[in-house]
C-alpha cells in the first residue's frame, strides 16, 4: 500500500528552520557588528567641536547593565514567570563583580589598542576558560584542545607584535595616540582572565539551581547596575560622565544604541544557543569577530601587515578546525560548551 502525502500536510521543517537560522544570523551579527562599531567610535573618537574624548568605561558598563536589567524584568513580568531570586543575592553578586571588571576592561583596552587587536585577542579566551576550568572544576582536557589554544596564541601574539609601519606613527586619523602595547595587552589579559573566570565561577555557583534564563540575566545585572553605579561615585565619575554626554548630543545618542544592541544580542546569544546549540552560535560568533574585523579596518583606518593577515588566517583557521572537529564528536563534553561560551548566558559582549 502507498502511502499519499497531502498536499495541505505536515509542515515545511527544513523552511521553517532556514527561517530561524536567517533570524539568528542576522540577529547577531547585526548587534554584535553595531556593538563593535559602537565601542570604538565612544572609546576613540572625539565629539563636538571641541574634539573631547569620551573617557568614562564604567558609566558605559552601568548604561548597558541598567538597560539589559530593566528589559529582562519586563521579559519576566510579561511571562508571568516568578520575579523572586532563584539563588542567594550574594552569588548573583559575585558574578557581576567579574563581569564588570571583564567589560571595564574592555572599554579600556581600547584607549590603547585598535579594535582588530581587542577582536582578535578576545579570540584566546579559550586559554583562561581552560586554566579556570582545571583549577575551579578539577576538568581534565585532551591533547588536541592544548594544541589548538597555543595556535591561537601564536596567531594572537603575531597579530599584536607585527603591527602595520602606519599603525605606528604618533597619533590615529582621530588625534588619539596610537597603539600602546603594553598597557593595552595588560588590559586584554585582565579582560581574558577575567571573562574566563566568570563563566567557569558562574557555573559552579550557580549548580544545582533550577534557574531560568531572565532571572539569572535580570539578578546579575541588576547586581551590576548596583556595583558600577557605586563605583562611578566613588571614583566622582558619575557627574563628569552626564555632563560629557548632556553637552554631547551624538555621544548620548551612541551610548543609548550601545545599550539598546548589547541588551538585544543578549537575548539573540539566548535564542541561537536553545535553538541551534552551542557549535553554530560558535560558528556565529567567531565570523562575526572576522567581519567586525574587517569592517573596523575599512571604517576606523587600521591598516593591517602581512604579518597580522597571517595571525589572522592562523586565529580562524584554527577556530574554524576546532568547530567542524566538534562537529565530528557526538556529543560535545561540558567544558566544549563552556569554551564557547554557551554555558554562560551573562556575559560581557564578545
Amino acid at each position: 500500500m502507498t502511502e499519499t502525502t497531502s498536499p495541505h500536510g505536515p509542515p515545511r521543517e527544513p523552511s521553517s528552520k532556514l527561517w530561524k537560522g536567517v533570524f539568528a544570523v542576522t540577529g547577531i551579527m547585526t548587534t554584535l557588528v553595531t556593538y563593535g562599531v559602537l565601542q570604538e567610535k565612544i572609546m576613540r573618537v572625539p565629539y563636538g567641536e571641541d574634539h573631547a574624548f569620551f573617557k568614562y568605561s564604567l558609566f558605559l558598563v552601568f548604561c548597558n547593565r541598567i538597560t539589559t536589567s530593566a528589559v529582562s524584568a519586563g521579559a519576566l513580568i510579561s511571562s508571568k514567570k516568578d520575579l523572586n531570586p532563584v539563588a542567594p543575592i550574594y552569588k548573583y553578586g559575585l558574578v557581576s563583580v567579574t563581569n564588570i571588571l571583564t567589560t571595564t576592561c574592555q572599554y579600556e583596552a581600547l584607549k590603547y589598542v585598535s579594535f582588530p587587536v581587542q577582536t582578535l585577542a578576545k579570540c584566546a579566551k579559550m586559554i583562561p576558560v581552560m586554566i579556570w576550568g582545571t583549577l575551579i572544576m578539577q576538568k581534565k582536557y585532551k591533547g588536541r584542545d592544548y594544541l589548538l589554544a597555543f595556535l591561537v596564541t601564536v596567531g594572537c601574539s603575531i597579530f599584536i607584535l607585527y603591527p602595520a609601519g602606519s599603525d605606528l606613527g604618533p597619533n590615529d586619523a582621530f588625534g588619539r595616540a596610537r597603539e600602546n602595547t603594553i598597557w593595552g595587552v595588560s588590559l586584554m589579559i585582565g579582560y581574558l582572565g577575567f571573562d574566563g573566570f566568570t563563566s567557569t565561577f558562574q557555573d559552579k555557583l550557580f549548580k544545582g539551581y533550577d534557574m531560568e534564563i531572565h532571572n539569572q540575566i535580570f539578578y546579575t545585572t541588576f547586581c551590576s547596575c548596583v556595583l558600577s553605579l557605586t563605583g562611578l561615585i566613588l571614583q566622582a565619575q558619575l557627574l563628569p560622565a552626564i555632563q560629557f554626554v548632556a553637552s554631547h548630543n551624538d555621544c548620548f545618542f551612541d551610548i543609548a544604541l550601545l545599550s539598546a544592541v548589547a541588551t538585544a544580542s543578549q537575548f539573540f546569544i539566548s535564542y541561537t544557543i536553545r535553538t541551534f546549540g552551542a557549535l553554530t552560535f560558535a560558528t556565529i560568533m567567531t565570523t562575526r569577530q572576522l567581519v567586525s574585523i574587517m569592517l573596523s579596518c575599512v571604517w576606523f583606518h587600521h591598516p593591517l601587515s602581512l604579518e597580522q593577515c597571517i595571525g589572522a588566517v592562523i586565529v580562524f583557521g584554527t577556530l574554524y578546525a576546532k568547530m567542524f572537529m566538534r562537529n565530528a564528536t557526538p556529543k560535545p563534553s561540558p567544558s566544549d560548551k563552556e569554551e564557547n561560551g554557551a554555558s554562560s548566558p551573562v556575559k560581557g559582549i564578545p
